[in-house]
């Protein structure tokens, strides 16, 4: 235990003495995060790696006028209530599988990113001090939607990281764009920090100027087996900037806010009662395109946005797995997705990959080259091949929409007049349907007897359903699944997977869609973020990892999936 603390004490004063000559604590977070691996100090290190800068680059106070104005912030004030309702009983397991049993809950429900806030009580920042609430046991809500500018005070805040401190009297919550993290220990950041404590948080990491980013506030009055003679009431909310490296990493697993909607019984063999979602990583552009690698035991997949392949294994490490994954022409900076879409491994092993900006299928070959599959049709070049599967004949079939090009149908690189689902095998390259305008997300039913495409299109958000003939072409298609007047909006269908027992799992908006072989739809899995893509891993193929915008997620199921 000595030498354990001289460590400690020697390391700290390093790292003192280090912050004094860099005027902030950037040099001290590595030491201490040394030290928890020691065991010195007994705390997990995501907590201790979440300690704010002491020095920011700038800062901007939410509480003024000009902080508000240069945020271009309002605030958006409402009382929360405590309503009765009723929750399953615990069963032998301690899961709520009982009985439905009197509790209460807390309403709104205003954490959402998509909340609706507009007809709250706008609130002027300089009286964010105001006495608030009904006094007593209480709660309530405080939200804001921040822009980020251009500048702060001089400074650029192009990939920066940003950090909330904001302290109510008495205990608050802090979501961020719908997202409400806690993990195993944690004290202060999203959650409860302690009496009149300060909660610190990283709210923006890699930002970019005209960024929207939610802050959905809880106060709560306490204490609260004590019930106070006061009220709720903001007593500080700044922002901070600091300059980053703006490369994405991976987290300790976070366990995160998830929903699960259960509109049928079978939902309950599928998706356990007390099901948990964590974020493992964030600080994408765009996450797409994910397939299990059961040689390295990792998740490969895309961001299209960053053209790039990431590989992301389970023991927490995040790598490049391949760079320019997609594009590296003289003109790249005109699109906006060059990279990877689509990921999955053929018969033998190998990685194919389609790639956005050279419009095509490559094939990662063992010694590292790669190989082209197709490229073009009857002359004509591909669009930007989106989602793809193997059969287990070896032929592929894979999506060509013109979503990786940068004006999408109305691109003069476009050069098909159509976008197609094609078949792919020993050199030969087949159109099968040419009948959706938006081709995506593309499965096999486990015995392979039917396809599934879904389309992105906003006037027809379908799934159809072709039979498979025995030379590998498709009869004709029917629609299986129809959400076009369930989910409004420009957003439609995106990726999808199958499990082993035929359950078909959709991207769509208000998460992942689960179907019946049936075409029932039985239950969503909605997470904090939009979900456009998700695929099988871990040992027994139970885990679902979710691509979410600029994160990754993963949910343990009952059910495994189809897995290449």
């Amino acid at each position: 235990m000595k030498s354990k603390m001289a460590f400690l004490l020697l390391a700290l004063s390093a790292a003192v003495r280090n912050e004094g000559r860099a005027g902030n604590n950037r040099a001290l977070t590595p030491v201490l995060l040394v030290i928890t691996a020691l065991g010195i100090l007994g705390v997990p290190a995501t907590h201790v790696a979440a300690a704010t800068p002491r020095n920011p680059d700038a800062w901007v106070d939410l509480t003024t006028d000009l902080g508000a104005n240069l945020m271009q912030a309002t605030w958006r004030y409402r009382d929360a209530r405590i309503v009765e309702t009723t929750f399953p009983s615990p069963d032998a397991d301690g899961q709520p599988t009982g009985a439905p049993a009197p509790t209460n809950d807390i309403e709104p429900h205003a954490g959402g990113v998509d909340f609706d806030d507009s007809a709250w009580l706008a609130v002027a920042p300089q009286s964010l001090s105001q006495r608030r609430g009904t006094g007593r046991v209480s709660f309530n809500w405080y939200r804001v939607n921040l822009t980020i500018p251009q500048r702060v005070d001089g400074f650029d805040p192009t990939g920066a990281t940003v950090w909330l401190e904001t302290r109510l009297d008495d205990y608050a919550e802090v979501w961020v764009d719908g997202e409400l993290s806690r993990a195993y220990g944690q004290a202060g950041g999203s959650v409860v920090a302690g009496w009149n404590a300060a909660n610190h948080l990283l709210i923006g990491r890699n930002v970019h100027p005209s960024q929207h980013i939610q802050l959905a506030i809880f106060g709560m009055n306490g204490p609260i087996s004590d019930a106070p003679t006061n009220f709720i009431f903001v007593r500080e909310a700044k922002l901070e900037f600091l300059a980053g490296s703006g490369a994405p990493l991976a987290l300790e697993p976070q366990e995160v806010n998830v929903k699960v909607e259960r509109t049928d019984p079978r939902i309950n063999d599928i998706v356990a009662p007390n099901a948990k979602l964590f974020k493992v990583a964030e600080g994408f552009q765009f996450t797409e395109g994910p397939v299990w690698d059961r040689k390295q035991w990792a998740l490969l997949f895309s961001d299209p946005n960053h053209n790039t392949i990431y590989r992301y294994a389970p023991s927490g490490e995040l790598s490049v797995f391949r760079d320019q994954s997609g594009y590296d022409g003289t003109d790249i900076a005109e699109y906006g997705q060059p990279g990877s879409n689509g990921l999955t491994f053929d018969p033998r092993g190998r990685l194919t990959i389609n790639e956005h900006g050279r419009h095509r299928v490559s094939r990662l070959e063992p010694d590292g080259t790669l190989t082209v599959l197709t490229a073009a049709y009857q002359g004509k070049r591909l669009n930007s091949p989106n989602d793809l599967v193997y059969k287990s004949d070896g032929a592929l079939y894979f999506t060509d929409p013109p979503f990786g090009l940068p004006r999408f149908f109305d691109d003069p690189r476009k050069e098909l007049p159509f976008s197609g689902v094609f078949r792919w095998k020993s050199g030969r390259l087949q159109l099968l349907t040419a009948e959706l305008k938006g081709p995506n997300g593309i499965v096999f039913s486990p015995d392979e007897r039917f396809l599934y495409v879904s389309n992105w299109d906003p006037q027809a958000k379908t799934v159809t359903r072709y039979p498979v003939r025995p030379d590998g072409t498709l009869g004709r298609g029917e629609i299986f699944i129809d959400l076009t007047h369930q989910i409004p909006g420009e957003e439609a269908l995106d990726g999808m997977k199958a499990d082993i027992q035929g359950h078909l799992y959709i991207s769509a908006p208000g998460g992942v869609w689960i179907f019946a072989a049936d075409g029932k739809h039985l239950g969503t899995i909605t997470a904090p973020k939009a979900v456009h893509n998700f695929a099988w891993g871990g040992d027994d193929g139970r885990t679902l990892y979710l691509c979410a915008l600029g994160a990754l997620y993963r949910i343990d199921l009952l059910v495994p999936g189809v897995r290449p």
